[in-house]
Parts: C-alpha cells; sequence; structure tokens
C-alpha cells in the first residue's frame, strides 16, 4: 500500500528531495494521482498554514513547504489527466496597477495551489482591464488582487468598477490583500473579503467557493 503519510510529512516540513522520492514512491506502488492531492499535499499545506497562524511557523518556513508540494504538483499533474480530478476552484491572481512587489503575491498562489486551486498568476503592474479580460478568458470564481502600496492600492476600486462596467462583477469573487489593506477598506471598495496572510486568504477563497 502507497505511503501517502510520508508525502505528507516530507511537505509539511519542506523537505523537496525527500517529498519528491516519497511521491515518485507511492506512484510506483499503485497511489492514486488524486489522491496524492487530497490526501498528502493539501492536508500538508493546511498544516503548515495553521501552524503559521499559531506563530509556530513562520515565511520561510512556508515558503520551503509550499515548494516542496510543487515540485510534487509537477510529478501528480501529467498523471491526473484523464482522470475525473477537478481542482476546487480557479483563481486569477495580480499585484495591482503601479505595484511591482511580488513576494506575497507569490506564496498567497502558493498556498492558494495548496488549497486545490488551479491558479493563473498574471504577474505584477496589472491593469483593471486585464484582470477583466482574464476573467472573460479563465472563469475564474475569484480574483486575488495584491498591493504594498497605498499609492497603488486605488487601483483596486478600479479593478471592482471595471469588473462592474463589464458586466461581470456578479461573476467572481474579488478578494483583497498587502499591507496596507484593511477590513474597512475591503468593504469600502465592494469586495468580496480581506485577508491578512496567505493561508487566510486560502481559507477565504475556499469559502467563498463554498468547499470548506
Amino acid at each position: 500500500m502507497a505511503d501517502l503519510e510520508a508525502v505528507r510529512k516530507a511537505v509539511e516540513f519542506g523537505k523537496k528531495n525527500d517529498a519528491v522520492a516519497a511521491t515518485n514512491k507511492a506512484l510506483e506502488e499503485g497511489a492514486a494521482p488524486a489522491d496524492l492531492v487530497g490526501k498528502a499535499l493539501i492536508p500538508a499545506m493546511a498544516a503548515v498554514g495553521e501552524k503559521f497562524q499559531k506563530g509556530e511557523a513562520f515565511v520561510p518556513e512556508m515558503l520551503v513547504a509550499a515548494k516542496a508540494m510543487k515540485s510534487c504538483m509537477e510529478i501528480i499533474r501529467p498523471k491526473l489527466v484523464g482522470t475525473d480530478y477537478k481542482p476546487v476552484g480557479k483563481v486569477v491572481i495580480g499585484t495591482v496597477r503601479g505595484d511591482l512587489h511580488d513576494i506575497g503575491k507569490n506564496l498567497v498562489k502558493m498556498m492558494m495551489e495548496g488549497a486545490g486551486f488551479e491558479v493563473v498568476d498574471l504577474g505584477v503592474n496589472v491593469e483593471p482591464a486585464q484582470f477583466v479580460e482574464a476573467v472573460k478568458q479563465h472563469s475564474p470564481e475569484v480574483i486575488a488582487m495584491s498591493a504594498l502600496l497605498t499609492t497603488t492600492m486605488l487601483a483596486m476600486p478600479d479593478t471592482v468598477k471595471a469588473l462592474k462596467d463589464a458586466g461581470m462583477r456578479d461573476k467572481v469573487k474579488v478578494i483583497i490583500g498587502g499591507a496596507p489593506i484593511t477590513e474597512s477598506f475591503s468593504k469600502e471598495i465592494g469586495a468580496d473579503g480581506y485577508r491578512s496572510d496567505a493561508f487566510a486568504a486560502a481559507t477565504l477563497a475556499k469559502e467563498l467557493v463554498g468547499t470548506k
């Protein structure tokens, strides 16, 4: 019987080489690719996120775990083709217009993937029109916007307005985050939610698409 627990533990503790070896071994022993995702990778990232929120782990630990998870997914993803596995949802993510910071955005992306989402990363300095076009092209359930500067956070209401003008605001949930962002600002601009850290953002996304 395939040892999914070995995969989960290796990912949780950020041991990439061990995680890759355990993933390959589990597949050789007949583990279903979907089980590796749902019973090993996702629980591992959830455990890391919970430790982060309790102050028992920090950003470096989250990053190494996320990188281990990503390496495993690179092995598993091709094997999911043709199976009935479906992501929990799709997220379009980007740092807003005028802002070139991507560390926080990248961490949120990793935690979203670790929570089972398919993520479309638009990168940095993303114009409102680019978010609108991504919604048209990819049909995500969630848009996640990041800003690190008070001067660039004003692109967030512009993006919400652009979605409304395009008749698409009711088709997608909008979540926002970044150093200057607050819950009150989120409500003020008509976003669907704000969270202060990457794990909480992924949890919120799952709540919004009804998978938690």
